[in-house]
């Protein structure tokens, strides 16, 4: 007899299907933010921000990071259209490091031509990098 709990989880970047398997549940970082999902989800469509998903299968969990994007929630289905997807092994710890230390110094600076916001975007896309490692 098939698990109740299990429902399908897509993750899809412009470049790759990124996973694409079951879970009894999901976890991420939305523009409101942290929640889980499981089965029988009320349908949402939610903006992703950057952050760690964390996708729990039957036989245990995977994370990825995962920056910027949308999420589709069915009561059988979660689909998450990300910018970037990463697993901990794809990431260059050295350029997350120099990336957080450019956005830290663009932010500090106070110059009026900085462009705060995505200065503040590359710092949390930084961040949830070195957090996977």
């Amino acid at each position: 007899m098939a698990d109740e709990r299990i429902f399908s989880v897509e993750i899809i970047t412009p470049d790759r299907v990124f996973y694409k398997g079951e879970a009894t549940m999901i976890e991420f970082t939305t523009a409101s933010g942290d929640i889980g999902v499981y089965k029988n989800h009320i349908p949402l469509t939610t903006v992703l921000e950057p952050g760690i998903v964390t996708i729990t299968e039957l036989d245990g969990k995977k994370e990825a990071a995962v920056h910027s994007g949308f999420a589709e929630i069915l009561q059988d289905k979660v689909t998450l259209l990300a910018e970037i997807a990463e697993w901990p092994g794809e990431i260059d710890t050295e350029r997350a490091e120099e990336a957080k230390r450019r956005a830290e110094e663009r932010l500090e600076s106070h110059k009026e031509e900085i462009d705060v916001k995505r200065a503040e975007m590359a710092l949390k896309r930084a961040l949830v990098r070195l957090n996977m490692k």
